[in-house]
């Protein structure tokens, strides 16, 4: 995943789905942080990368023709939609000002995580 700080997006998302660490780049970059760092579940299965880009710009969302669009997008399952939200904004995401018109907010929520992705935290 792109953006402009791997530090603090892995940092984000370790702590949003509890996963760890498990390898960054060496030697850090100029600002101190890594150039991309490996996150993982610690039960197995799927992981993250992070890769810090100078020019990374935040897609946009909803998505608008001719301006940066997502580069993915996470479905993230919880129990409890209003307080995964609660969580996540405490951890540093944003509620997105657009939300699906067709999707109840108590079944499906769309954040930003802090570099800008959209994701969406679902019941």
């Amino acid at each position: 995943m792109d953006c402009s700080d791997a530090e603090a997006t892995a940092e984000f998302y370790g702590q949003l789905l509890g996963w760890e660490i498990t390898d960054r780049d060496e030697p850090a970059t100029p600002g101190g942080g890594s150039p991309w760092i490996a996150l993982r579940d610690p039960q197995g299965g799927v992981g993250l990368l992070f890769q810090a880009e100078p020019w990374y710009e935040p897609p946009v969302w909803p998505e608008q023709s001719g301006r940066q669009t997502k580069m993915l997008h996470l479905e993230i399952h919880v129990d409890d939609v209003d307080a995964a939200v609660e969580r996540a904004v405490a951890l540093g995401a944003t509620v997105a000002p657009h939300q699906p018109p067709d999707r109840d907010p108590k079944e499906l929520r769309v954040l930003l995580d802090p570099a800008g992705h959209p994701f969406c935290l679902w019941k």
